[in-house]
């Protein structure tokens, strides 16, 4: 199996390296001097789990220098997956499996959107990480799990493929029963906390332990509860006292990244997260006060970032 990973962070260089340095054919793309130091001194992943180093089979910013693909990783931000779905038309074989690791509800939506949908399946991962220096990875935070399923809920061979390289990575993962309430879970965790963290500058736990901070917190995830239902995603009902009990277990002084762009004022996935939320709740007809507010709150923030970077 030759898996590829495209976007080198948090996320893709720890699973992308788990998976090359249990001996894998892994190629990854990158850039900048990211890439250089990875070409350079292998990618290093400092980890709570344990330190390691790995030189993957290939590193470049090229991508018609890499071999087609059995399984593609597309570990980008939200806003970027359309132009990575564009960018690995040259990997696709007929067999050739893809899966959205970033935050966000809509990724493998976005993906069809580009490439054909049987290439195309719901994943999502569990991990606190970041890039700490170039060529260097940290996870701090969560045991890292990669939870991944067909979005039709079919139950298919290729589904214990994709086991098989995971599980000789060594680390976590599960086929999901039904990939999209696992993704919309994961998604209501993510964008509460981020949104009111950015807005707050608070951490997990003090957002939580502040008692109409924490209203806000449930306010956020009841409005996502319900667009996901118009959405005819089948969540579970108990899902917002679910979240809440998550987030109160989470460790006290942590943040999300999209929190950590918004506070460095770089670009985020706020659109992607409250804006989501926003827009999906004005097509449903589904009333959205309080992701409303933190979007509104945090727009003017977001364009000064996008509009820096350009």
């Amino acid at each position: 199996m030759h898996t590829v990973v495209i976007g080198i962070g948090g996320v893709g260089g720890y699973f992308g390296g788990k998976i090359a340095f249990s001996g894998q054919k892994v190629s990854m793309l990158a850039r900048g001097a990211h890439l250089e130091a990875i070409l350079q001194n292998g990618l290093q992943v400092k980890s709570i789990e344990g330190d390691f180093v790995t030189a993957p089979f290939l590193v470049t910013d090229d991508i018609h220098q890499i071999d087609k693909a059995d399984l593609i990783l597309i570990c980008t931000k939200s806003w970027q997956v359309q132009t990575a779905a564009e960018l690995i038309r040259p990997l696709l074989k007929d067999t050739t499996m893809v899966i959205p690791l970033q935050n966000g509800a809509d990724n493998a939506e976005k993906i069809i959107s580009v490439i054909d949908n049987k290439y195309v399946l719901g994943g999502l991962c569990k991990i606190y990480s970041k890039i700490e220096s170039p060529g260097v990875i940290s996870h701090f935070g969560h045991p890292p799990e990669i939870i991944f399923g067909e979005l039709d809920k079919s139950k298919s061979d290729r589904l214990l493929r994709i086991k098989e390289v995971f599980d000789k990575a060594g680390f976590k993962n599960k086929i999901s029963e039904d990939i999209q309430v696992d993704i919309w879970s994961k998604f209501m965790f993510i964008a509460t906390v981020s949104g009111l963290g950015a807005l707050t500058r608070a951490t997990i736990g003090e957002m939580y332990d502040h008692p109409e901070l924490n209203s806000v917190l449930r306010a956020t995830a009841s409005e996502i509860y319900q667009v996901a239902i118009a959405k005819e995603v089948a969540m579970p009902t108990t899902i917002v006292e679910g979240i809440m009990n998550f987030i109160k277990n989470q460790p006290y002084d942590a943040t999300a990244s999209t929190q950590r762009d918004i506070m460095k004022g770089r670009p985020s996935e706020l659109d992607n997260f409250n804006g989501f939320i926003v827009k999906e709740g004005k097509k449903h007809g589904i009333d959205t006060p309080t992701n409303t507010f933190i979007y509104s709150c945090l727009q003017p923030m977001e364009a000064k970032a996008r509009s820096a970077k350009n």
